[in-house]
């Protein structure tokens, strides 16, 4: 006479085995290797057990969760099995002369050749994505002479000062839409012009970066000026950038103004890690008849051309200018022109490039 389940005596070690089967789809290695694998409980024929991934934002969690589930059911004995996830994004050191902002693990720049692409549209979308998949995220409006991030998140209010621990003076950011705040915006009249010099642009800059009450963050993301200035050339040497994400449109004038700003980029050491091409299309909604009204195959020749992946193609849609315009981002709205899948995908493609990175370097 066989035994059944209930006489088979399950043990931890017998779940590390199978889990030590199920490889890490873009990492490589086994997810016991990697110490992925955390608090293994066994309750006679229930088994639970954590999975820490890399990035909460983790593109593969699906296929994670259906080949460890598998794996695990398939030990005799195991009747329920019970998987939940967590998040430990590692933290970039940078170079020994650039200054980490305490409490920040990774250090994004939006980046644009030239302005009218749509690269806040995409950085606020990217930053809320991020915060929906379960990542605590920042947003810095480094775009001071023409600060759009309160209009384009409906943000507004005066920033506060309170002491952190060591008694020093910090600025509170503002809050929405699961995101933290910060732009020059919220300390000007918004019809009054900001004529500054460099320098002082500069200064305000890093008061922003080093003075404010961010942490924790898995990611701030700091939404660049357009093309090569000062201020965005002195970012890139300051801060230990985990990286860039570069956006364009596909029209020729667009993508000959990207590769400048990436070869900056490159020549300070700040690792490209994807193009996005924002108003990539437009499908009538009336007719489902796709117009490519700034042409196209601009991004997937820079991709080729400078062997920096594509993460993402973003339609043109009229409520994503619609979100930009009243506070509310295209990534949290269900209108099909939304696109707010695809705002998601990207995120989740960004993401994964950034734990990729850290595990190679």
């Amino acid at each position: 006479m066989g035994l059944s389940s209930r006489d088979v005596q399950v043990t931890e070690q017998q779940v590390l085995n199978a889990l030590s089967q199920v490889q890490e789809p873009e990492l490589g290695g086994d997810l016991v290797s990697r110490r992925m694998i955390k608090d293994v409980q066994v309750d006679g024929g229930r088994v639970s057990f954590t999975v820490e991934l890399t990035t909460p934002a983790c593109p593969l969690k699906d296929q994670i969760r259906a080949e460890a589930e598998a794996a695990v059911a398939a030990v005799p004995g195991v009747e329920t099995v019970l998987l939940e996830f967590s998040a430990n994004t590692r933290q970039h050191a940078g170079l020994p002369e650039q200054a980490p902002i305490p409490g920040v693990s990774n250090v994004l720049a939006v980046a644009a050749g030239k302005g009218g692409v749509g690269k806040s549209t995409v950085a606020v979308n990217l930053a809320v994505a991020l915060a929906q998949e379960g990542a605590s995220v920042g947003l810095l409006d480094a775009d001071v002479f023409g600060p759009s991030l309160p209009l384009m998140l409906g943000i507004n209010g005066q920033p506060q000062a309170v002491q952190n621990e060591q008694g020093k003076a910090m600025i509170l950011p503002l809050e929405g839409h699961g995101i933290k705040l910060m732009s020059v915006g919220f300390m000007i009249d918004e019809n009054q012009p900001v004529i500054w010099r460099g320098p002082m642009a500069s200064q305000l800059l890093r008061q922003f970066l080093y003075d404010v009450a961010w942490a924790p963050l898995d990611y701030l993301i700091i939404d660049m000026p357009p093309g090569t200035s000062d201020i965005a050339l002195t970012l890139a040497q300051s801060l230990p950038l985990t990286g860039s994400l570069i956006v364009t449109t596909p029209q020729a004038v667009a993508t000959t103004d990207v590769i400048k700003a990436m070869e900056m980029l490159k020549k300070v050491n700040v690792p490209l890690l994807g193009i996005v091409e924002n108003m990539a299309y437009f499908v009538a909604p009336d007719t489902g008849t796709r117009y490519d009204i700034f042409g196209s195959g601009g991004a997937e020749r820079l991709s080729t051309q400078l062997g920096v992946p594509l993460l993402g193609q973003i339609p043109l849609g009229m409520a994503v200018r619609a979100g930009g315009d009243s506070g509310n981002p295209a990534v949290s709205n269900a209108a099909p022109d939304a696109y707010a899948e695809t705002f998601r995908q990207v995120a989740r493609q960004l993401a994964a490039r950034i734990s990729v990175l850290k595990f190679v370097q």
